[in-house]
């Protein structure tokens, strides 16, 4: 895989589904346009300003909260590369790499609108002058995140 390179947004712990996508945007009329909403409730106006490509990073404990795919699949849409975080929720986690999100658990000091890279192949992290280090994947994670999630495995005849 190669490099990802993109502008990074800051947020703390403990990011729980709700906030990432509110529960009552999850009406069958609006699936097409979750990512329309995502964190409208603690920062209105958010969604118009993420670009494809951009990096979100946050604290411990991110997408804790109920175990919807909805939320990974919102900031996917909403054209986030990668979510770099210090921990995440186990079912979050489980979730976006079956949506084909990419999620790099990793403690990494970083502002808003900095640039950052993510090397999956080599485990790193750049962030201005800092590198961070970030374990292998396992290797059916390493599978899902090269086929860009569970669908595309079974798609492509991977899965086992």
């Amino acid at each position: 895989m190669e490099s990802i390179t993109g502008r990074v947004w800051v947020f703390g712990d403990n990011v729980d589904t709700d906030q990432i996508i509110p529960a009552e945007r999850l009406l069958a009329a609006n699936l097409d346009h979750l990512n329309d909403y995502i964190f409208e409730k603690v920062r209105p106006g958010f969604a118009q300003q993420v670009q494809k490509g951009d990096i979100l990073v946050a604290g411990r404990n991110f997408g804790c909260g109920s175990s919807r795919e909805h939320a990974p699949l919102s900031l996917r849409e909403a054209g986030f590369s990668c979510i770099i975080a210090e921990s995440f929720a186990r079912i979050f986690y489980r979730n976006s790499m079956d949506t084909g999100l990419l999620l790099v658990e990793c403690k990494v000091d970083a502002r808003e609108g900095d640039i950052a890279t993510v090397d999956v192949d080599n485990g790193r992290i750049g962030v201005g002058d800092n590198t961070y280090r970030f374990p292998e994947y396992p290797q059916f994670i390493g599978e899902l995140i090269r086929s860009g999630g569970l669908m595309n495995l079974i798609r492509e005849g991977r899965f086992r």
